[in-house]
């Protein structure tokens, strides 16, 4: 394998294209678990027939684990949004189209949303008064079975030059409420400087779903506490805000 093309870096993982290949290799600090549960997690998704890029194989790359997948040639919405801007009401229900797909999914191996927020809110650095609040939200939610991706944002689908849509980073794949993964879109928009694409995006899911839009924002305060665990410092002012019940609503 050729590690000298990268094509992506993130926090802890490069994402290298060497021919039919994509090559995410992990930082030493990922556990072997870790990245055994997102190739795991991925494999059950492959499984259920959505577009995405197929594993290969998990191996070591320089002593680093590293997951083999497909190679997707084409551009990711968010590419084609900037470069059309005249297009975007088209892209954006394009994108909640693709959303809607996935959450139709179902996959009862995956683990439960509620159970994965539970943990997040519990690792927070939020007092005990506001952590014993949010746990007490998620508890009350009912219980749902949808194929939720976790960090559905438009850098994450893929648009082949045929114009296949591909999804791609299942790291967070959960099954659960689709008003959640909403939620977090519409968080990651915001954390990007977005909120207008963020209402837009929103209210298209809300009109396509026929979902309450106060049902999504009853997630909001969750998914940033959730979020607030990764301790990106200039997003620890807006999601401290957004995880305080009291101060959100």
């Amino acid at each position: 394998m050729k590690l000298d093309n990268i094509i992506y870096e993130t926090q802890g993982k490069k994402i290298y294209h060497d021919g039919d290949k994509a090559i995410k290799v992990f930082d030493e600090n990922f556990s072997k678990a870790a990245v055994l549960n997102e190739a795991l997690n991925q494999a059950r998704v492959e499984e259920i027939g959505i577009n995405i890029p197929k594993i290969r194989e998990v191996t070591k790359v320089d002593g680093k684990w590293a997951i083999v997948s497909d190679f997707i040639e084409g551009k990711t919405l968010a590419q084609l949004m900037e470069e059309n801007p005249d297009k975007l009401d088209e892209f954006i229900n394009k994108f909640v189209d693709i959303q809607i797909d996935i959450l139709s999914q179902r996959s009862p191996l995956l683990t439960d949303l509620r159970d994965k927020m539970q943990k997040k809110i519990s690792s927070t650095k939020l007092d005990a008064t506001v952590r014993f609040e949010l746990h007490n939200r998620v508890n009350g939610m009912k219980k749902h079975n949808k194929v939720c991706h976790g960090d559905f944002v438009p850098s994450n689908v893929i648009i082949t030059p045929v114009g296949d849509a591909y999804v791609i980073d299942w790291a967070h794949v959960t099954q659960g409420n689709g008003a959640a993964d909403a939620a977090r879109t519409y968080l990651m928009f915001t954390l990007k400087g977005k909120s207008e694409l963020a209402d837009k995006y929103l209210n298209i899911y809300c009109k396509k779903t026929d979902t309450a839009k106060q049902l999504v924002q009853f997630w909001m305060p969750i998914v940033a506490a959730s979020q607030s665990v990764k301790n990106i410092s200039e997003e620890q002012e807006l999601l401290m805000r957004w995880a305080n019940i009291a101060d959100y609503e």
